[in-house]
C-alpha cells in the first residue's frame, strides 16, 4: 500500500470520503467500482437515466429485484458463460459494501475470481446507493433559519475537519 492516498471521487471509499480513515479495505472498495464500470460498460458517476445517484446504486437496485443480469455491457453479451459474468457482478457489488468490514480483502476477491465454484456470500447494504427520489426530499426540506432578530438570517451546518493525522491508517 502506498503512503498517501489519490483517490477520484467516483472511487473514493465511504470511510475515506466521510471521515478520512484509510484502510486495506479502501483499495477494495475501489477495485469493485471498477469492476463494475468494467461489467456495465458505464461510469460510476453521472448516472442519468435512473432513480440511482450512481451505476452502484443502479447495480444494487437491479440485484435486489433478481434483474442483476441487466448490468452487463450489451457487447458481453456474446460471452457464452453468462454465469461467470454474474458471479464478477456479485464479487463487484461484495466489494462496494458501505461498510469495510463486509468487504473481503484483496486476497478473498482474487480467490473469488479463480474459484469458480466456491459460494459467495450475500451483499449488503452498499455505500453510495442512495436513490435520487430520497435525496429530492432532502434537498427539499427548508433549512432551519436561525436569526434572533429578524435582521440576519444564518444557517447552521456541522462540518469536521480533521488536521490530525492520526486518522489515516496508511
Amino acid at each position: 500500500m502506498i503512503g498517501f492516498v489519490l483517490e477520484s471521487n467516483g472511487y473514493m471509499s465511504p470511510e475515506y470520503a466521510l471521515v478520512g480513515l484509510f484502510s486495506v479495505k479502501s483499495d477494495v472498495f475501489s477495485f469493485g467500482v471498477l469492476l463494475l464500470e468494467i461489467l456495465s460498460g458505464k461510469k460510476n458517476t453521472g448516472f442519468y437515466n435512473s432513480d440511482s445517484l450512481n451505476l452502484l446504486g443502479y447495480a444494487w437496485d437491479l440485484w435486489k429485484n433478481g434483474r442483476e443480469q441487466e448490468v452487463k455491457d450489451p457487447v458481453l453479451e456474446d460471452i457464452s458463460s453468462s454465469n461467470i459474468l454474474l458471479r464478477y457482478i456479485h464479487i463487484g457489488l461484495l466489494c462496494v459494501q458501505e461498510s469495510a468490514a463486509d468487504r473481503p480483502t484483496m486476497s478473498d476477491v482474487v480467490s473469488m475470481l479463480s474459484n469458480e465454484l466456491a459460494p459467495l456470500p450475500y451483499p449488503k447494504q452498499l455505500a453510495f446507493s442512495t436513490s435520487r427520489s430520497v435525496l429530492d426530499q432532502i434537498s427539499n426540506q427548508r433549512p432551519e433559519i436561525c436569526s434572533d432578530n429578524d435582521l440576519t438570517i444564518s444557517i447552521l451546518e456541522a462540518r469536521q475537519f480533521f488536521e490530525d493525522s492520526s486518522y489515516c491508517q496508511c
